[in-house]
């Protein structure tokens, strides 16, 4: 065995102890997010930033954006599509672009802000106490407590004989966790890019990490997802890095009539809605037209939208909207919806919206089994 020695060059590790795949793997999933799933342009994009900021030129001279893209064809994160004759992302793509959102969501949390959303109750759960209690039938045998068990049994055994009785036997007292059921609800409406301000993208980071932290952590928990725009329509999970902002009007009502209808068929506890939105309810359906009134506040739309939120509170489906505009007429707005509904209203700035999202999300799950 012979080994060879060379001068260390710390551009081999792009400062961070990364190697060039993965520093332009970092860079190519942000960018694919913002292109809305499109390979093609996230790459012509790489290839500008890296022209303007020099990144491969940090890396080993014979690793190039080329060998970047033969890379993730062989690592299986992009494929040719023969029909459409395109490059596209593939499902390990989706994973670890949400994996990716969940980690970036989770170091911008307070330190210990997150746990494992437990209610305040004892009983049949998933993780032992350190109480012990005597055990009664119906209890899993498996949170039996060994020691405690033996140690009752030997105060009235002998040496000849070991006498093991019911009363004898402890186990451990468990959390009792709760299960929920939420509605996001994602607004994909023009003014989610105007003004120079990418609000879609953020809003969808924070689905994709809420999805994959419910997907890896919560089994027993759901998330449907719902677009909204002129109208509103349920979305997979693996949709969700690849959303665009359309030329729409803002139908609030028809996105939380779809979430109401969702829910009725759960039969978990809590039961919430998220709604993401920047902006105002400017339409409606109205006997199969759309309604619609972008100059302002209509109250004929209003008035249904509050309507539909009272619904929700009559089915105990709670309403939390995370409004990322701060005109006072809008926030009067979300203030008369979580009125209706006796719900929680955050006004988020985007850094911030991951943060607000998952705690409240982690609070919710809290509630009382009753």
């Amino acid at each position: 065995m012979h080994f060879k020695y060379s001068e260390w060059d710390d551009r081999f590790n792009s400062g961070d102890g990364k190697s060039p795949f993965e520093t332009l793997w970092d860079l190519f999933q942000e960018l694919l997010t913002i292109s809305g799933g499109d390979v093609s342009q996230a790459l012509r994009w790489l290839n500008q930033i890296d022209d303007e900021y020099k990144i491969t030129d940090q890396f080993d001279e014979s690793y190039g954006i080329g060998d970047f893209i033969d890379e993730m064809q062989e690592r299986g994160y992009i494929k040719f599509d023969e029909e459409e004759s395109v490059m596209v992302p593939t499902a390990k793509t989706d994973r670890s672009i949400r994996q990716k959102s969940l980690d970036e969501i989770f170091t911008q949390l307070r330190k210990g802000g997150q746990g494992d959303h437990k209610t305040p109750y004892t009983g049949k759960g998933l993780e032992r106490q350190p109480e012990t209690r005597s055990w009664k039938p119906g209890d899993d045998t498996a949170n039996i407590d060994s020691s405690a068990t033996m140690m009752n049994m030997l105060k009235h055994s002998s040496l000849e004989q070991f006498d093991l009785r019911e009363d004898d036997l402890e186990v451990y007292n468990t959390d009792h966790y709760t299960s929920a059921s939420t509605v996001l609800l994602i607004d994909l409406s023009h003014s989610m890019i105007l003004y120079g301000e990418d609000r879609i993208t953020p809003a969808k980071k924070v689905a994709m990490g809420l999805s994959e932290l419910i997907m890896n952590n919560y089994a027993k928990d759901s998330l449907d997802i719902i677009a909204f725009g002129n109208e509103a329509w349920e979305i997979e999970v693996k949709d969700l890095p690849y959303l665009k902002v359309g030329p729409f009007h803002t139908n609030t009502l028809h996105g939380l009539q779809k979430a109401r209808h969702i829910l009725q068929r759960k039969k978990f506890s809590n039961k919430q809605v998220f709604m993401i939105t920047d902006g105002k309810p400017s339409c409606m359906f109205e006997n199969g037209k759309l309604y619609k009134n972008s100059f302002g506040l209509d109250r004929k739309i209003v008035n249904k939208v509050l309507d539909e939120a009272v619904k929700c509170k009559r089915e105990n489906i709670t309403i939390t909207t995370f409004m990322i505009a701060r005109d006072p007429y809008l926030q009067n707005f979300v203030k008369e919806l979580t009125e209706a509904n006796q719900g929680r209203a955050y006004y988020s700035s985007l850094n911030k919206l991951g943060g607000y999202i998952f705690e409240d999300y982690i609070r919710n799950r809290r509630k009382n089994v009753k």
